[in-house]
């Protein structure tokens, strides 16, 4: 149903746990997602799995014995839900596999692992870094979307302005911008070139995300709409004075 690069505008975005919160949106509409890591240096999407991780996607993206990388199933991690699924595809590896990771043979297959995932999965998601590297590059070139996340601040609206002229020196989909730890959503999305503002929600511990798992607050309801504007389809909304997974159906 659609592949999705959210990239990074700036560092301290947000972007990993908008990922994920969409990531949950969507399983809890009975959804198979599957999230990649891009993000090497930050290797954000490790911090919402609990116990070890023997594949990462670094490995599954390098050949180290010659015997041909690891298929993407053995990298995925799958997410609690109670709906759907949300399997991770974290980074988790030292420098020295993190830099054979970044090269041009690598971003390749990192290209390919977002397809085999696209043929398997109902949407595909990859967290990706500001563009400036080989695998942030295949990310974005290989999605059938792109959005930028940005803080709603003035640094995060300047990153916007210089990642979009990155986008389009690699031949990326025009990207939408969504706007994080936005204190007034509404008036934030009255831009043109804006179609979600996310509010800051009180739960900031890495482990404890994603939230958008369950509740009906306003953080989730704007995680929602992000996804129904970005990957372009209907999650189900009827009536408005209803809660918002009452009007995704789920639980009906």
């Amino acid at each position: 149903m659609g592949s999705l690069s959210l990239v990074g505008a700036v560092g301290g975005a947000g972007t990993t746990r908008l990922t994920l919160e969409c990531g949950a949106v969507l399983a809890r509409a009975g959804r198979e997602v599957a999230v990649l890591d891009a993000a090497y240096a930050t290797q954000g999407l490790l911090d919402s799995l609990l116990g070890r991780v023997d594949t990462d996607v670094t490995d599954l993206c390098t050949d180290d014995d010659g015997t041909g990388a690891p298929p993407l199933a053995a990298g995925l991690h799958d997410l609690s839900v109670e709906s759907g699924r949300l399997a991770v595809c974290p980074a988790r590896a030292p420098f020295e596999r993190l830099a054979r990771a970044k090269t041009p043979e690598a971003a390749q297959r990192f290209a390919s692992l977002v397809e085999t995932a696209a043929a398997s999965f109902d949407h595909v998601l990859v967290d990706a870094p500001p563009v400036a590297a080989n695998q942030a590059v295949a990310a974005v070139t290989t999605t059938e979307r792109v959005a930028l996340v940005a803080p709603d601040t003035p640094r995060g609206h300047d990153g916007v302005a210089r990642q979009r002229d990155r986008l389009a020196d690699v031949g990326a989909p025009d990207p939408e911008t969504v706007l994080t730890f936005a204190a007034d959503p509404s008036s934030a999305v009255e831009s043109s070139d804006v179609v979600a503002a996310i509010p800051e929600h009180e739960v900031t511990v890495p482990g404890d995300v994603p939230v958008c798992s369950e509740g009906d607050d306003q953080f989730v309801v704007h995680v929602a709409e992000a996804c129904e504007s970005l990957l372009d389809e209907s999650l189900g909304y009827e009536a408005e004075e209803e809660g918002v997974f009452d009007r995704l159906g789920i639980g009906n």
